[in-house]
């Protein structure tokens, strides 16, 4: 499995990238500081 990493992966685009990338079956490491994003916008993706 190849990780990715997405930038901004709290906020709507990147957490809708990110389960994107899971479904297909890549391991997407999200990193972001949650300054204008949420946490609960990664719940499902967190593992």
């Amino acid at each position: 499995m190849k990780r990715v990493i997405v930038t901004g992966g709290a906020g709507f685009i990147g957490s809708h990238t990110a389960v994107e990338l899971a479904e297909a079956g890549y391991d997407p490491v999200i990193v972001d500081d949650l300054r204008n994003s949420e946490e609960r916008a990664l719940q499902g993706i967190a593992g």
